[in-house]
């Protein structure tokens, strides 16, 4: 259940307060998880304004988790800057003991304050020393933006000689890209100061060319800027030449958060923490630019087999992560290991052939909305509920999937 406090906001009443409550109880009395929010000043709606409750005082939030509050395993998730460190984990901690769930909440690690990271952890394992039970949700990869040609927003997305072609056929449109001319007038142009494409050529050398297969854990010296750096030219030029590669369909990467270093050491270390659970794997939001929900592969791929610049991960960490510590902070007691009595949802796989593809614009959504998708293969069956519902990567049609209501019970086995 989503739920964001009261208006765009505004100071709620004790009044809106229990309403909001109760709204939460009727929502858990039909089968809601619990309820999310969010506390980052990234979230806003179209016209700019913050997402409902990112401001929310603490007795706001505290207050409408009463409507979770004896109904059983239920989850309080939210996203938030942790600007007031303090605050946050103070009104977090007091939820958790109030009403008796768990807390969850996103960890990342950032440039401008790459340690950060390891203060949030350790605050929550404080408060549960405490009597609290806060959950620190951790990313698998970085939180990044894969930008071409056909990306919602790609490095020349404003500018005037990309906005002439732009509604140009797909073929006409990466014909007029390879004239020379074209190109030619593009880099004329002053890069944007502000937005999303000030962002893409900030700074080149946190921009790099994703590959096929994709690379999401590059060296320095293969980022743009290090490229321009060694040619002597504007990295502009770079970045354009690369998404025309692949018949115009390459990619950027940019890890905006989540690769302080230039590495994905520090995820490392968040995965490697006992107190964590794994999360952050955005698979619907952003869909003409982000492209995470790929997450479960690219655990089993690059941390559990190929990551070359640092430790790998032990496979049975990396399955554990995508199962038994997921089903255990969500109450799902029915699932999550592999037992007599338990759900049979399955998993075979190749795992030596096990290949994640780079990621392709897809335009199959309502109207002919695009969003990104990341094909795999060595998926060799796919067992929901005792039934094979993929077999060598492709659907038999079986659909035995059910919408779950609330937590599952843990099944009862008799000898």
């Amino acid at each position: 259940m989503c739920w964001g406090p009261v208006g765009h906001n505004d100071v709620a009443t004790d009044a809106e307060i229990a309403q909001m409550a109760e709204l939460v109880r009727d929502g858990i009395a039909a089968g809601a998880i619990g309820v999310s929010t969010t506390r980052t000043l990234l979230h806003r709606d179209r016209d700019g304004e913050l997402a409902a409750g990112t401001t929310a005082a603490a007795r706001e939030l505290v207050g409408l988790a009463a409507g979770m509050a004896g109904a059983g395993h239920r989850v309080f998730s939210l996203a938030s800057d942790m600007a007031d460190l303090d605050g946050e984990f103070a009104w977090m901690a007091e939820l958790s003991r109030t009403h008796g769930v768990p807390v969850t909440f996103q960890v990342l690690d950032a440039d401008f304050a790459p340690d950060a990271w390891r203060q949030w952890i350790e605050r929550a394992m404080i408060a549960n020393r405490q009597g609290a039970w806060l959950v620190p949700q951790v990313p698998g990869k970085p939180t990044s933006l894969l930008v071409g040609w056909d990306s919602t927003f790609h490095p020349f997305h404003r500018y005037a000689t990309w906005q002439a072609i732009v509604d140009l056929p797909r073929p006409e449109r990466l014909a007029r890209l390879r004239d020379p001319a074209t190109r030619a007038a593009m880099l004329a142009e002053p890069a944007p100061a502000t937005g999303i494409e000030a962002l893409l050529v900030g700074d080149l050398h946190k921009l790099y060319p994703l590959g096929d297969p994709p690379q999401y854990e590059p060296p320095a010296d293969a980022s743009i800027g290090a490229m321009a750096d060694r040619a002597g030219v504007d990295g502009r030029g770079i970045a354009y030449d690369l998404m025309c590669e692949r018949d115009g369909t390459a990619l950027l990467y940019l890890p905006v958060l989540g690769y302080a270093g230039g590495s994905l050491a520090n995820i490392a270390e968040m995965l490697n923490h006992p107190g964590t659970v794994l999360g952050l794997g955005d698979g619907g939001a952003h869909c003409g630019l982000l492209c995470d929900a790929s997450l479960p592969t690219f655990m089993l791929t690059h941390w559990a087999r190929d990551r070359s610049r640092g430790d790998t991960i032990p496979v049975e960490q990396v399955v554990a992560h995508q199962t038994s510590r997921t089903a255990g902070l969500y109450g799902f007691g029915d699932r999550g290991v592999l037992a007599p009595g338990f759900i049979a949802d399955v998993n075979i796989i190749d795992f030596d052939n096990l290949t994640l593809a780079s990621p392709e614009m897809a335009w199959d959504l309502p109207a002919g909305g695009k969003r990104l998708i990341q094909r795999a293969s060595g998926y060799t069956a796919t067992v929901k509920s005792g039934v094979v519902v993929r077999e060598h990567d492709q659907a038999t049609g079986e659909l035995p999937g059910r919408l779950l209501r609330g937590p599952q019970h843990a099944p009862l086995v008799t000898a």
